[in-house]
């Protein structure tokens, strides 16, 4: 059964790359016509270099969207921790004020 793997993972990115060439727009094709690159995919697609070609000069690469996870350093939002975070320290400070002011005794 392991041997047949590397055929497998062949036949997966091959097909992969065959539907990800068909899928893309013929605006984000980049160098040839979309129907060459189907061509160069289908034909070289038994020794790799029609997927992996595709994948390197045949397709506009986007940026990753910024600033949408708290990791990204830069981003629109970073994570404070709860202890460090102004906010929140202020937040906590009322509840115990105003919870003194509505039971007087310390209860």
């Amino acid at each position: 059964m392991l041997r047949y793997l590397p055929l497998l993972l062949v036949l997966a990115l091959w097909i992969y790359a065959f539907i990800d060439c068909l899928n893309t727009p013929e605006d984000e094709v980049k160098g040839l016509p979309k129907v060459a690159w189907v061509f160069i995919v289908l034909l070289f697609g038994q020794v790799l270099v029609g997927p992996v070609a595709w994948f390197v000069a045949g397709k506009v690469r986007k940026d990753p969207a910024r600033g949408i996870t708290p990791f990204s350093p830069g981003g629109r939002t970073n994570f404070v921790a709860p202890d460090d975070n102004p906010e929140f320290l202020k937040s906590l400070q009322d509840e115990e004020d105003k919870k003194r002011r509505d039971d007087p005794k310390g209860d």
